[in-house]
């Protein structure tokens, strides 16, 4: 069972920030980059758009990318698919809300158990319909309780030889370029944690020019300091190749009509849909950033490959756009 406390979904430790993948470009390089992203990020992984598999512990979990994911599958025609290897049962101790709206009884333990694998099952497709994810597999391991433990879910609770079994399965038939997972600080949940090392240790079990790029993310807030992570020390495959994040993604960017819609709004809807989870509705606006870490896989072109899809992920920026117009127009 998990304790009333929501998920904390942010670190807290200051650090100097790498330079080389979060430095934006200005000016018309900038524009010229994000008018070809797409293409520029196909070239650099391969023929078709890339596809993402996007791998999690409970149902709400793709908050952690959300405005990322809307932007590969909305605006540069990529795929993300999803797995859950959880229900997220445990989840009932603030479904006082929604007792309403789904006509079930959800605050006690028995009934939320009862209740919620399925309600949280149509609340992650309805949010994945948002965010342009194409397939969701929910593994239906157990969601037992709140821990810091990673070992517990993977020793104990969670059938581990299934789980990688079935990750190493779709990475095989679909040939992902790239894997993304929850940052799995010491900090946060044992099943972000175990779900980051399984879908690791899957990728390791492809043969080299096969293997997916993972990528580690967490949201945050731009007027925090950069909380560095090198990885977990009972968990090597954790370790990664800086330890602070590869690239942000602004979430308060704009995307069309003149710089008023941001990609922050996508996040709120997506938050919406979680409607059980009524604490989780305070992350309204909360984070304005999502950040990611590239693990140390040992792979020849990961960086190469992590830089093409930052610099895809760069939307259009229509207000910045218009404004260097007007000064090429003032110039004539």
């Amino acid at each position: 069972m998990k304790p009333p406390a929501q998920r904390d979904r942010t670190g807290r430790r200051g650090s100097r920030q790498r330079l080389i993948l979060m430095m934006p470009l200005a000016g018309s390089a900038a524009s010229a980059v994000v008018a070809d992203a797409s293409s520029t990020l196909s070239a650099s992984t391969s023929v078709a758009p890339p596809k993402v598999l996007l791998v999690v512990a409970h149902p709400d979990d793709e908050y952690y990318v959300a405005a990322t994911v809307y932007r590969l599958t909305m605006e540069l025609d990529c795929t993300v698919d999803q797995v859950v290897i959880t229900n997220g049962e445990a989840g009932f101790q603030y479904a006082r809300l929604a007792e309403k709206f789904y006509g079930v009884a959800l605050t006690n333990e028995r009934d939320g158990r009862a209740h919620l694998p399925a309600i949280r099952k149509e609340e992650t497709r309805r949010a994945g319909r948002i965010l342009g994810i194409r397939n969701h597999y929910f593994l239906e391991e157990p969601d037992n309780r709140f821990t810091l433990d990673a070992e517990e879910a993977l020793s104990r609770v969670w059938d581990r030889a299934r789980v990688v079994e079935f990750l190493t399965t779709r990475l095989e038939a679909e040939w992902y370029d790239f894997v993304f997972v929850l940052l799995p600080r010491e900090d946060t949940h044992g099943h972000h944690k175990a779900a980051a090392v399984l879908a690791l240790e899957s990728v390791s079990r492809l043969s080299s020019p096969r293997r997916p790029v993972v990528l580690g993310a967490e949201p945050a807030r731009s007027a925090e300091p950069v909380a560095e992570f090198a990885g977990l020390r009972s968990f090597p495959t954790t370790r990664t190749a800086s330890s602070a994040p590869a690239f942000s993604f602004d979430r308060t960017r704009s995307s069309g009509q003149e710089g008023a819609l941001r990609y922050d709004i996508v996040v709120n809807w997506m938050i919406a849909e979680h409607k059980s989870q009524g604490l989780f509705q305070s992350d309204y606006g909360r984070h304005d950033l999502e950040r990611f870490w590239m693990f140390d896989q040992h792979l020849d072109n990961s960086s190469e490959r992590v830089h093409a899809l930052w610099t895809a992920l760069l939307p259009a920026d229509p207000r910045a756009a218009a404004s260097r117009e007007l000064k090429r127009a003032a110039s004539r």
